[in-house]
């Protein structure tokens, strides 16, 4: 491994390779979806598969499933990685590199939303509703545009990415060397030790203490909780 190039962390890797391949896995068959049943705002001539949006709900549960692990790993162990307090005096010194890497921060900081949002959204449908020709329902018209954001936010993920660390933090993503601290048998001791940490007067003190990176980090995990808990009672 290139002393240049940025190491990134085997979890990290691991999590966000796997949701970011189940998250393109899913655009494209959103789209996919769109197109057999509705194509109301312009269509493609791809062959009508019915049996798509099942596929597509599968990928959407493969990401739902990995992303609580993701979410707790970015916002606490890389949470340098998302916005910060002082970001928008930052945002000021504009086409300096710190304001690149703010604007880097917060990318990915709104590609985290954004996917909460569309994870919730697709699990507020029901999977009958397409294949009745039930096209007007409100969830799904959110879930629609769920996915344009999720589509414009991965691609200025990437130009950020680009921009920011150019090739060489493209390929540390794909490096799968790793230090000795990210052995994989080392992630359950780390998980108990966080675990062990995590006692009512830490959270007293979280709450005591909110900030921007916590208030985000609760209402993506309740919404998280939300989508599962939500569709038990429809």
């Amino acid at each position: 491994m290139k002393l240049s190039q940025p190491y990134q962390p085997l979890l990290f890797r691991i999590l966000h390779g796997l949701i970011g391949l189940f998250v393109l896995c899913a655009i494209g068959t959103a789209f996919w979806t769109y197109d057999t049943y509705d194509g109301r705002w312009g269509r493609i001539p791809l062959p009508r598969f019915e049996a798509i949006e099942s596929i597509h709900g599968t990928f959407g549960l493969y990401v739902l499933l990995l992303f609580p692990l993701f979410a707790l790993y970015a916002f606490h162990r890389g949470q340098q990685r998302l916005i910060q307090q002082d970001s928008l005096q930052k945002l000021i010194q504009v086409g300096k590199p710190i304001w690149w890497y703010t604007l880097h921060r917060l990318t990915n900081t709104i590609v985290i939303l954004a996917l909460t949002f569309a994870l919730f959204s697709g699990k507020m449908m029901d999977e009958k509703w397409l294949p009745n020709g039930e096209l007007n329902h409100t969830w799904y018209y959110i879930h629609l545009i769920s996915w344009v954001t999720m589509v414009l936010c991965v691609a200025l993920h990437l130009l950020m990415v680009v921009r920011v660390g150019g090739r060489s933090l493209l390929t540390s993503m794909l490096n799968w060397q790793y230090r000795e601290r990210d052995r994989p048998t080392l992630w359950l001791g780390h998980f108990l030790n966080w675990w062990n940490d995590l006692q009512l007067v830490v959270v007293a003190n979280w709450l005591q203490s909110a900030s921007t990176l916590k208030v985000l980090e609760a209402i993506v995990l309740f919404s998280i909780a939300a989508a599962w808990i939500i569709p038990l009672f429809k």
